[in-house]
């Protein structure tokens, strides 16, 4: 059996089913031997055989007993490309009948896709999205996202999903491991865009080169009549611009670039633009905040001037857009605000702060934490940027995963100049660090609750609780004597 032989009895009616995970596999499937974040899919072939696997595909030519009968075993020189092919040829090629869109970045990346949705959506067409958040297949429902982006199957079938639902476009989250293990093979993008590189996944890109390079292989794979969309205050986009052979479409907030922002306003009712892109300006209204948000904009912006939509259009799209899920999700208090938000980096958290701090009329207060078993560097960078930017910070847990939470609190706390202060206090039971923060809060003051967003899960060990930041906060303004609407996040 040839692979491209292999490839026909899958597009066939009824062809064998496609598994990279040896768990899963039946009589008859095929049994790809990915290399992942953690195992070698090329460590679980036997499993996969006692399983009942017909056909192995796999890049070293190794001997294996056959169990439950005969079996094939294919060899290539990249089993995730085999993987993404054969995904995508199982469900038609639904990759080649969506304009594919893609954004990379350590931050901003779900901001932007849900933005190009709403631009998209703005034109009358409908965009599918993979990203941290949901994947929405624009069935009329969307799924919990599991992964940022998920594996060459879960792609694959998702884009089946919404050519089925009378999807034309869709937008993509790109991570950094995402793209190290080649998970967008056989996805070809219309644009892609790159918001900025921060510290982040040292964990698993042991350096911050490695981690541009990772970055970087999603726009060296662009067609020459793609377009890469880069942030020309990244200073890293500049790396980018010279591997990729495609056009380029530069951005900047208050700078010349290809699509310029120029901001009239910025208040905690949000954010008016000019958005300028070829000799023609449209302003932008957006609910959405801060420096960074308008550079998201910009980024989001890019992709669909790239992908043909007109600057008006994009303009109205932008400020269509109501809020992100866990993105500086606001929560009225009353006389004060909580603001819920993913930053679980040291630059994102400062992007937030520096956000908050001058819209902030009485105290500004944080919650936050840090996983385990993550990059344990930015900790203590986490820990500096609250004390720097916050009146009042309270240290607490994050997912502590697999590590105890008051090592990772002590790993934290080593960041303040000032541990012993009055400012700063330290309570690693999340939901009490939440309770005291909202409990303190007075006239005009900002409570940030960090790390989290939009999750409504928290991780001890292996094991997954349902906890929800917005949640806890909720019922602490419950317990205040105050009554709001769930929906609105407005006290009534």
């Amino acid at each position: 059996m040839t692979f491209n032989k292999l490839l026909a009895l899958v597009r066939s009616e009824n062809g064998p089913r496609i598994r990279t995970d040896s768990r899963l596999v039946k009589d008859g499937d095929i049994f790809v031997a990915v290399k992942g974040t953690a195992y070698d899919g090329h460590d679980f072939i036997d499993q996969a055989l006692a399983n009942g696997a017909r056909y192995i595909i796999c890049q070293k030519d190794e001997q294996h007993t056959a169990r439950n009968g005969r079996h094939e075993s294919i060899i290539v020189e990249d089993t995730t490309e085999a993987a993404a092919i054969l995904a995508q040829a199982a469900g038609g090629n639904p990759a080649s009948k969506l304009t594919n869109l893609a954004v990379t970045g350590t931050n901003g990346k779900t901001t932007v896709a849900f933005l190009v949705r709403s631009c998209i959506q703005q034109a009358g067409q409908k965009c599918g999205l993979i990203g941290t958040v949901i994947y929405d297949t624009c069935s009329g429902h969307s799924y919990p996202a599991p992964l940022t982006t998920p594996d060459y199957l879960e792609i694959a079938a998702r884009q089946k999903e919404m050519v089925k639902n009378g999807a034309t476009y869709m937008v993509i989250e790109a991570s950094s491991h995402a793209l190290s293990q080649n998970r967008l093979a056989q996805v070809k993008c219309k644009a892609a865009a790159f918001t900025n590189l921060t510290g982040d996944h040292r964990d698993y890109h042991k350096t911050k080169e490695d981690y541009l390079t990772a970055k970087t292989r999603l726009f060296s794979a662009l067609a020459s009549n793609a377009t890469a969309v880069l942030n020309t205050q990244s200073p890293e986009a500049e790396f980018i611009a010279a591997h990729t052979g495609t056009q380029l479409l530069w951005y900047a907030i208050g700078e010349k670039a290809d699509i310029a922002a120029h901001i009239q306003s910025m208040d905690m009712g949000g954010t008016v633009f000019a958005l300028d892109y070829a000799g023609r300006s449209s302003i932008v209204e957006t609910p959405l905040l801060g420096l960074y948000n308008v550079s998201n904009c910009l980024a989001a912006a890019g992709l669909c001037l790239a992908a043909g939509f007109d600057l008006d259009t994009v303009a109205a799209g932008l400020s269509a857009l109501k809020g992100v899920p866990g993105r500086l999700e606001k929560i009225d208090g009353g006389d004060f605000s909580i603001i819920i938000d993913y930053a679980h980096t040291d630059d994102a958290l400062k992007n937030v702060l520096t956000t908050l701090k001058p819209l902030c009329k009485g105290k500004l207060r944080i919650v936050f934490g840090c996983g385990g078993d993550r990059d344990r560097t930015k900790r203590p960078r986490m820990a500096k940027i609250a004390e720097e930017l916050a009146d009042f910070v309270i240290v607490t847990s994050d997912n502590p995963r697999t590590e105890q939470p008051t090592d990772i609190i002590n790993e934290i706390v080593t960041g303040f100049e000032k541990p012993h202060s009055k400012r700063i206090k330290v309570e690693p039971d999340r939901k009490n660090a939440i309770k005291l923060a909202i409990e303190s809060a007075g006239k005009d003051d900002i409570v940030l609750i960090a790390g989290k967003g939009h999750e409504d899960y928290q991780i001890i060990g292996k094991q997954k609780f349902h906890f929800s930041d917005k949640e806890i906060a909720q019922e602490c303004l419950w317990g205040k004597n105050r009554n709001i609407d769930t929906q609105t996040n407005q006290v009534i």
